[in-house]
């Protein structure tokens, strides 16, 4: 990954990502390496394979922690975990979500709570945790949401109520933090072209109709992402709290 821009207060900072070891997370991750960041990460899966990839190509490779992000024991546990092996953590990306595709009429009650318990819970509970720490020192909370309440898509309706919900919390626990130099952001992500998203969801005929509603005719990829959430967690953006950075490539709503 090449750098755009250089952070050198971000060298040595203690990172700790949500699902940062598959999609636009384990871009993240090589992305603060690349920072000279000490980074710990969770993930459903086994990601060795990722984090030897890292290791070859970085001197500080990240940790991997198996982690269920529903289940909040294990994810805070895994946040004592991160801080034990690489210092009080400096900031935290909650990164991971589902996008799963369901219907307002096929949704039951247990597929709802899941929805929210994966993509909105986790971003209160890892502030919960990270909070104690960053408390003498300041830090800086990064959520990732999507633009996909602000198109009032269709298709995901527990995700969009989620993803209106993360920027709701976010101006809520930056007011609450504020006092601590604690700093709480959203960023914002339209149609990334990730693996999955490839693999899943997008066709050509769904990817030639979301560029037309774009500024900028080119499709993102994960690593567009990176450099708005070094921006966010550097002291470059040290004024900036409670506020939702997009990054869609200037997508047009109509109708």
């Amino acid at each position: 990954m090449e750098r755009t821009a250089i952070y050198p207060d971000l060298a040595g900072k203690s990172v700790f990502i949500t699902g940062g070891g598959a999609g636009i997370g384990a871009f993240l991750t090589e992305g603060f390496l690349a920072q000279g960041a000490k980074v710990s990460f969770v993930q459903r899966s086994d990601a060795s394979d990722f984090v030897a990839q890292m290791a070859a190509k970085y001197s500080n490779a990240p940790l991997a922690i198996i982690c269920d992000i529903t289940d909040v024991g294990a994810l805070q546990m895994a946040m004592d975990k991160a801080a034990a092996h690489q210092g009080v953590i400096d900031v935290v990306i909650n990164n991971a979500g589902d996008d799963t595709r369901h219907s307002l009429a096929q949704t039951s009650v247990e597929a709802w709570d899941l929805c929210q318990h994966i993509n909105l819970r986790p971003h209160f509970f890892t502030a919960q945790k990270a909070a104690q720490g960053m408390a003498e020192k300041g830090g800086s909370i990064i959520n990732v949401s999507s633009v996909s309440y602000m198109m009032g898509n269709a298709g995901y309706p527990g995700y969009v109520a989620a993803n209106a919900g993360i920027n709701g919390l976010t101006r809520a626990l930056a007011r609450e933090l504020g006092p601590k130099k604690i700093r709480v952001n959203s960023l914002m992500p339209g149609w990334v072209m990730t693996d999955k998203q490839l693999k899943m969801w997008a066709s050509p005929e769904s990817m030639a109709e979301h560029l037309e509603k774009q500024c900028l005719k080119v499709h993102l990829k994960p690593e567009d992402i990176v450099g708005s959430a070094l921006f966010l967690a550097a002291d470059a953006s040290r004024m900036m709290t409670g506020q939702a950075m997009v990054v869609d490539g200037g997508v047009v709503v109509t109708g």
